[in-house]
């Protein structure tokens, strides 16, 4: 099917979404944690359970919490912790430990919470169906069984991640740990393509072997932000490290019709304004998420590598990108730089990302890796510089690079001359050429997905009826599925 006629297929598949929305009398309750990369992907799945007719309502904290007039269609219900503020969040710099001190924090607010909302629940001709949670919350799921409330998880990064995690034990037993630095090129060749540098720090395989543990209880479901065309493989492996559990792989999520109705920024505007006078592929976008922060040094490679490379670029610079940084941002650019690339760099501290990768100036993305952007870039047809930091980012950026062929994954660290070298490859070379090639296949293949007897489509269509089965004595028949 050609490009045009899965885009009108797909539009018209969406306008059809919205306009029959069909109430089933039935609520879900959705549990996100609080980083954007994960509430994100929360929302995009309220909207396509919104979309087949289940009320929703979101339990959040007030950590990174979204406001709830931007979200009409759904009820917010937050849960409180005094000792948690956006500034102590801020200030656990790993995001590891905050995973250990937000669990420690947060069970008995989200018990309160929980049992209010069913109580209220239980005066209502709405029953609730489930929960459906962020695995990386370790009690949700005892307090859900406590309260006897089916819950479900969703899975908000890529399956290779869970596929590594769950096999630590055995690669400590493989004698992988302690890693080596000799060793650090060596293929993993238990899970390939991953090489040694790629496996998680002795550091956290406890909170790893929690988290894994408390996945494994979500025997009602997984929800995966993923499409089997994208990561059928891993979806295999991921199936037999959680054997008889129903596997609901319905992503890309964020191409769901959304409710969200917020206001745009008026920066937004800016950089979409600057992408429209520049050629179709030429601009490299380059953003590294909302977490990740480099040293003054890092940052000067990039600064001088973007220069150096004399291609066109939007990079997104945002507070507290640099770690320690104490001067006023207006001073945190090398002298000269902005005079060098005036007129074909231009930075903000904030995109609309999925806007500036629809962009048809844009023709690559420098991306930190994680699951959201990475699906994101896949869905746009843009072929990416790879630069992880931690987490499931270096899984991703393997996947990307090395069995998508999608990418350049940035290995040999970021000097501005690596740089220079891996933008040209990926935006004047053969090699780029041949990875946009691919890219606009696996595009194709998103699309493709969604569309009624896709695999995301016929995906939605089970978990829904998973979902109606938990409460469908309380719907009408008319209404099931």
């Amino acid at each position: 099917m050609g490009k045009l006629a899965i885009a009108t297929a797909t539009a018209t598949a969406t306008a059809s979404m919205e306009k029959q929305v069909i109430k089933l009398g039935c609520r879900v309750l959705l549990f996100p944690y609080p980083y954007v990369g994960h509430t994100t992907p929360m929302f995009n799945l309220g909207n396509a359970l919104y979309s087949k007719g289940f009320s929703i309502t979101v339990i959040q904290t007030r950590l990174n919490s979204s406001d709830q007039t931007t979200f009409p269609n759904f009820t917010f219900h937050y849960i409180e912790e005094a000792l948690w503020s956006q500034e102590a969040l801020a200030s656990v710099p790993d995001p590891w430990e905050a995973v250990t001190l937000l669990n420690k924090s947060f069970p008995l607010p989200f018990r309160d919470s929980l049992s209010q909302i069913l109580e209220d629940a239980s005066k209502d001709i709405e029953p609730v169906a489930c929960l459906i949670s962020d695995p990386l919350w370790d009690f949700a799921g005892t307090i859900a069984d406590e309260l006897n409330l089916p819950r479900l998880a969703l899975r908000t990064g890529g399956l290779l991640a869970f596929v590594l995690y769950d096999s630590v034990p055995l690669l400590r037993q493989k004698g992988y740990y302690p890693i080596q630095e000799s060793e650090q090129e060596e293929a993993v060749s238990e899970i390939p393509p991953l090489k040694v540098k790629d496996l998680p720090p002795e550091a956290i395989h406890d909170t790893l072997a929690v988290v894994v543990k408390e996945a494994k209880t979500y025997r009602l479901g997984y929800i995966c932000n993923t499409f089997k065309e994208l990561e059928g493989s891993f979806l295999d492996l991921f199936g037999r490290s959680l054997p008889g559990t129903p596997i609901f792989p319905i992503g890309p999520l964020h191409k769901y019709p959304s409710t969200y109705m917020g206001e745009k920024l008026d920066e937004e505007h800016s950089s979409i304004t600057w992408l429209n006078t520049q050629a179709p592929n030429s601009v490299l976008y380059v953003s590294f998420g909302t977490i990740a922060a480099i040293s003054k040094e890092q940052f000067l490679e990039v600064a001088w590598g973007l220069a150096k490379s004399q291609q066109p670029f939007l990079w997104v610079v945002r507070p507290k990108m640099i770690n320690g940084l104490v001067k006023d941002d207006n001073d945190i650019f090398p002298n000269g730089f902005l005079e060098t690339v005036s007129g074909r760099g231009y930075t903000v501290t904030w995109a609309p990302q999925l806007e500036v990768l629809a962009h048809p100036s844009v023709g690559g993305f420098w991306t930190h890796c994680g699951w959201n952007s990475t699906i994101e870039s896949i869905c746009q047809g843009v072929p990416m510089i790879c630069l992880p930091f931690f987490g499931d980012q270096k899984m991703n950026a393997r996947h990307v690079s090395d069995i998508l062929r999608i990418g350049l994954h940035l290995e040999k660290g970021i000097e501005r001359q690596n740089i220079e070298r891996a933008i040209r490859r990926l935006m004047l070379g053969k090699e780029g050429e041949e990875m946009r090639e691919r890219v606009a296949a696996l595009k194709e293949e998103a699309q493709s997905c969604l569309m009624e007897g896709g695999s995301s489509f016929k995906a939605l269509d089970q978990l829904t009826n998973h979902i109606l089965s938990f409460c469908s004595a309380e719907i009408p028949k008319k209404h099931r599925r």
